[in-house]
């Protein structure tokens, strides 16, 4: 990677362990965009912020950038305010629907308040059945 890429955003499904929720991450700008249909904060899953914030050390290091001047306290996290799902078995789906509109907008960054295009409290049936069925159809696509 370089400059060309400072403005490019990794989505990265993550499961905590029964939890599916959404990371999109701008590591040459050291930017992690959290987005958790559950609502919680990302100090919920300590294991996953030292994972990525890692990950991101391991990064700036390999492109030679001096740790003293950019300690792990330079990580940004940004709690995304996203639809919240009203059941306990949804979070798959939303994660999907998270990266979906995402890469559908082209957006480089995220708005704390999510992207007004698809801001709601919460996603209707019909926006998860959305979901559920792009997701069928692709994966029917991919076995055939």
């Amino acid at each position: 990677m370089d400059n060309k890429d400072a403005e490019k955003l990794f989505s990265i499904p993550f499961n905590t362990g029964g939890h599916w929720l959404l990371l999109a991450i701008n590591p040459i700008r050291e930017i992690v965009y959290y987005l958790d249909s559950l609502g919680n904060d990302w100090t919920t899953y300590p294991d996953m912020k030292v994972l990525i914030d890692t990950v991101l050390q391991a990064f700036r290091a390999q492109r030679d950038i001096q740790t003293s001047r950019r300690g792990a306290n330079s990580i940004t996290w940004i709690k995304v305010a996203c639809p919240q799902q009203r059941n306990q078995i949804d979070c798959g789906y939303f994660m999907l629907r998270f990266m979906r509109d995402t890469l559908a907008l082209g957006r480089l960054k995220i708005p704390t308040d999510y992207f007004d295009e698809f801001k709601c409290a919460f996603y209707t049936k019909d926006q998860v059945d959305e979901i559920k069925e792009e997701w069928c159809q692709f994966m029917i696509k991919l076995c055939n």
